[in-house]
Formats: C-alpha cells, structure tokens, sequence
C-alpha cells in the first residue's frame, strides 16, 4: 500500500486492528471433480441487499437466483445478540429461495447484431410491504422485478351429486383450504431501446426513484416508473468518432446525495458530476486520476490503467476503484492522488504480453469495501481473491482461494505496515520469473478468475463466484 491510508473511512480506532481470520460458510453450486461447467451457468452477477438478508447473482444464461438469510430469522437480529452478550455460534447462513429467467437472447434486425441474455449487473431497490424489487440489465435492455409471495387456495372438497338421475350436474367448491404460498417474479417495468453500445452500469439513486445506466459513451437517467424516456445526462461521444480517446467503463450514484454520481472511464480517471449543475453534465466538478511517474509508459500502459469497477464507500466520502494490476481508494476531499493504493498481482507485471495475447489483459474484476470501511477485497486469477486492510492502523493483506479451503494459498503478510510493500514486492518479483507461478510457487491459471464479489453491508461476510459455484466466507 503507498501513501498513507484514509483517516475515518467509517470510523477506525487508532489501535493496531488485528487481522480477521476468513472461513468458509457455503457454497451454492459447487461441482464435482472434472465436471464441466457449461457457460450459460456463469455467474456474471452478485448483489447484497441493502439489509444484507437477502442476495441476488445473475447467470449468462440470463438467469436471476435469490438468496435468503436463515440464521438471522431464526435466532433474532445479530447485533442485538451481539449486545446482550450472547454466544453466535452460528455462522451467516443462506438458503436459495428462488429463481427465475430475467432475460432471452434476442436478434436486433436493423443492425444485424446478437444480444446475449448474459446478466450484467444486478442492482436492489427499496422494498415495500414485504416485496423485493430489483433491476437487472444484459448488453441493451434494463428490466424492473417485483418478487413476492403470493398465497394459493386449494379445493379440498367438492359437492357431489348423489342423484341418480344420470343428467349433466354441476360440481362446485365447498371446503377450500391449505394454503400454498409461491414465490412469483413479475416484470414491472422494461427499459428499452436507450442505448447504442453496451450497458456496463446500472445504479440506484438514493431518492429511491429514480437510477441510471451507462454504457461507452452516455449516462442516461432514468425514473423506475417511467420505462418509456430517459435523460441523457452524461454524452463523451465526440462529434468524429476518430477523435475518441476514452469510454466510460463503470457509473455510480452517490450514496447519500441524489444530485452526486460518479463515473470511471478507460484513461484510468474518475470523475465526479453534480446533476445541479446542469441538464447535460459536460463538466465534471472534480476529476479524480493519477499521474503516471515519467518515463514509465509501455504499450500496455493505458490498457492497464483502464478503470473496470468503482464502489462508493458506506460513508461517502471515499470511492475504491480497481484497474487491471491494483486497488484505489480515493478520498472527494483529495483529487490530487489516491490516499492508498493496493498491488493486486504485482508478480504478473512480467507477463503483461501473454495476459495481452489471451486477451486476459481485458479480464474485468471487480471490487467492493466492507460496511465499516476498514477493509478493501478484489479478485484475481487461480480463483483467488484478496483482503486489504485500509487505515493506518489495518494494514493486513490476505490472499484467500474461492473453495472449502480459503486459506490453502495464503500469502504471508508483511510483518511490517503494509504502506512499504516494496519488500513484498521484490519478492514476489524474484518469484514471478519462473513461468505460471506466482509468489507462494503456485501455479497461476487464467482461465480461473474471480471476477465478482460482494461484501455483506453490515458483517464481515463476502460472497464470491468461480465460474458457476457461489461460495461464501465470514470472518
């Protein structure tokens, strides 16, 4: 980690946080030795509720799971426990509880292009009366869900007709009883024919009515109760196509502000809009990027520097981001630099020609921070992932594998703070030279890779996809 680490991201003491240890909770999916995946069972997806009781992945298949928190209703709510002193032994626990097909692959005619059904993003909306709602959106199309139990009478008894008249009779109900309850997933709202190039965001605003979505080269904003106008709010597209030097990669509202949204593009910047300011927000109110150092540039420079996910702290007053190599935090107050950075795998650096020869280079992983803002996780290849301590008083680093065994490759930590990695660096240098395996001598894969995490918003509890399986870890 460089630069010194954020004071207050949620609230950290000045005592030396001692590092968690993560253990594995579940796995939904899981598949046998040599079982071949097939590649509509993908997990593309994965979004905690607000609560954290409940959460959603999405499938290239274009299929939504939902999953709901069991421990919880059954032994009452945690920190309440947790206050009176009474013994968890029980670690968060899920339980499927429904699914259904969000999206079909569709043929767009007039530009003679497939749209695949693959679920891009997933993203919950306030619920009401016991009903979930949620957005999920593939390359063009946003739908609005509404998931809820719906009660079903069943006939237990029927008149019978006793006479003996042999004539037609009439048969009706007389005992309805037992009744079923079935989850059901209805559409409320499709959002539609609003984007040319490929949807890459879709984020709720804190006013709870209204969201946007991205794609390359516009932001559009959008009312959940009106699927037919949206605003165009952001627009880089330049007037000649060639004079394109940049793409929005990830967009995301501010957690607190409605009027604040932040969105990230290839260059490696992020930018900070206020809807206040204008209709159409050409101008950003603060550009957030770092300067690379001088002479350092190489052909894979500004591939490499590409933003692919940005989260908003829980306080928001800071935004993680991820780029192909490392971790960012940034604070609003501070646009001159990130106030840490984090090396994700510092020992693939060597081999950013082969990365870029199986088009792994343009491999799009994602990040998240936990609730208290103490700690930072993204993926990596081999499916690992890891955990960065992000105060000056947390500086743990944690490699974990996606299996029962989350600590099968675990890195050592440094023992000294983690803001002068440079000695874990070189080792991992040294290491790194002897081909396809990385600093513990373990063989990387990267046809392995962990691409989507989520962090539960209150607990230390992270659930994190490898190809179909979803496993999950508490700490």
């Amino acid at each position: 980690m460089n630069g010194k680490g954020p004071e207050g991201t949620g609230g950290s003491s000045a005592l030396p946080a001692s590092p968690l240890e993560w253990k594995f909770s579940q796995v939904f999916g899981e598949r046998t030795a040599g079982e071949e995946v097939q590649e509509v069972d993908i997990i593309s997806a994965i979004e905690f509720n607000k609560s954290g009781d409940h959460l959603a992945t999405g499938d290239r298949g274009g299929r939504v799971v939902l999953f709901e928190r069991t421990d919880v209703r059954n032994h009452g709510n945690r920190r309440e426990l947790e206050r009176q002193d009474y013994p968890i032994s029980r670690h968060p626990e899920f339980r499927y509880k429904t699914e259904f097909q969000s999206h079909e692959p569709e043929f767009d005619y007039l530009k003679s292009l497939e749209i695949e059904e693959k679920i891009n993003k997933i993203r919950w909306c306030q619920t009401s009366n016991s009903a979930l709602f949620l957005l999920s959106t593939n390359d063009k199309t946003i739908k609005y869900w509404k998931v809820q139990e719906k009660k079903v009478k069943r006939i237990a008894t029927l008149n019978m007709d006793t006479s003996e008249t042999g004539g037609p009779s009439l048969r009706l109900p007389v005992v309805v009883t037992g009744q079923e309850t079935n989850l059901v997933a209805r559409c409320r709202r499709v959002y539609a024919h609003a984007h040319d190039y490929h949807i890459n965001s879709v984020s709720n605003n804190s006013d709870g009515e209204t969201f946007i979505s991205a794609d390359d080269l516009r932001i559009n904003l959008w009312n959940l109760e009106i699927s037919n106008q949206s605003f165009n709010i952001v627009d880089v597209k330049p007037a000649n196509m060639e004079d394109l030097t940049e793409v929005i990669t990830c967009a995301e509202f501010h957690p607190h502000h409605c009027n604040m949204l932040a969105y990230s593009s290839s260059k490696g910047s992020i930018r900070l809009i206020d809807l206040r300011q204008s209709a159409l927000c050409d101008n950003h109110s603060k550009l957030f990027e770092e300067h690379e150092a001088p002479g350092s540039r190489s052909f894979f420079t500004e591939i490499i520097a590409s933003i692919s996910d940005i989260k908003f702290a829980k306080d928001g007053r800071h935004i993680l981001s991820r780029d192909y190599m490392t971790l960012k935090l940034w604070d609003l107050n501070m646009d001159s630099g990130p106030v840490a950075t984090f090396q994700v795998h510092e020992y693939l650096r060597p081999k950013l020609c082969d990365l870029y020869e199986n088009d792994s280079i343009f491999d799009k992983f994602e990040c998240c921070l936990s609730g208290d803002g103490l700690r930072v996780a993204t993926g990596s290849y081999s499916n690992l992932f890891r955990i960065f301590g992000c105060t000056p008083a947390n500086t743990e680093a944690t490699t974990l594998e996606a299996s029962k065994n989350p600590m099968r490759r675990q890195v050592p930590n440094p023992t000294r703070p983690a803001r002068a990695l440079s000695s874990l660096t070189r080792a991992v240098r040294r290491s790194s030279e002897t081909p396809g395996v990385d600093a513990n001598g373990n063989s990387y894969d990267f046809t392995t890779k962990l691409l989507h995490l989520a962090w539960h918003p209150s607990e230390n509890s992270i659930a994190c996809a490898a190809a179909n399986s979803l496993y999950m870890y508490y700490a």
